[in-house]
């Protein structure tokens, strides 16, 4: 795969669309939000370094693994919000569908809506028949998110040496 094979989806007020260098200093900020990294299991936020760095790891994914992440753009404002999209390197407890958000864009519905684009994409065009979504126990919102997907939990899993929630669907 190519990066401009790189699909970009729409819902009714965003694009999921491939990362730019222009997002490198939202995305940097995102990570260097403690209340953000709390939610993903990070015990520190990030330094602009160290962000960059993810930021290559997630673009990474789409020429290996042939999906990964997008950015997360409100079609309206043109703001970048986060990212959305898979995870599966291997060893991973199966195809996740994860979102996270910069705080300024929590509790607007942007995360469900993105996400849901996301799992109808890996249903409907990767042909996947169960995906899931691994979720600190804290993490309330990313649960809600998770069970307006119609994801169910199915237990708990690791990933990265954290013992997550393993929410799931199938078809």
């Amino acid at each position: 795969m190519q990066f401009n094979e790189i699909p970009t989806l729409e819902s009714e007020r965003l694009w999921l669309r491939p990362f730019r260098p222009a997002d490198v200093p939202a995305f940097a900020a995102m990570w260097g939000d403690p209340e953000v990294m709390h939610g993903l299991g990070k015990k520190k936020p990030c330094e602009p370094d160290v962000a960059w760095r993810h930021l290559a790891f997630l673009i990474g994914q789409w020429p290996l693994a042939g999906c990964g992440m997008w950015a997360v753009e409100e079609k309206e404002t043109g703001a970048f919000l986060g990212r959305i999209g898979y995870a599966h390197p291997p060893g991973w407890p199966g195809f996740e569908l994860s979102w996270a958000l910069a705080r300024p864009y929590w509790g607007r519905g942007f995360a469900t809506e993105g996400a849901r684009t996301a799992l109808d994409h890996a249903v409907n065009v990767l042909g996947r028949d169960r995906v899931i979504s691994l979720i600190l126990d804290d993490n309330q919102a990313s649960i809600r998110v998770a069970e307006r997907l119609g994801m169910r939990l199915e237990g708990r899993a690791m990933a990265d040496d954290l013992e997550c929630l393993l929410y799931a669907t199938s078809r």
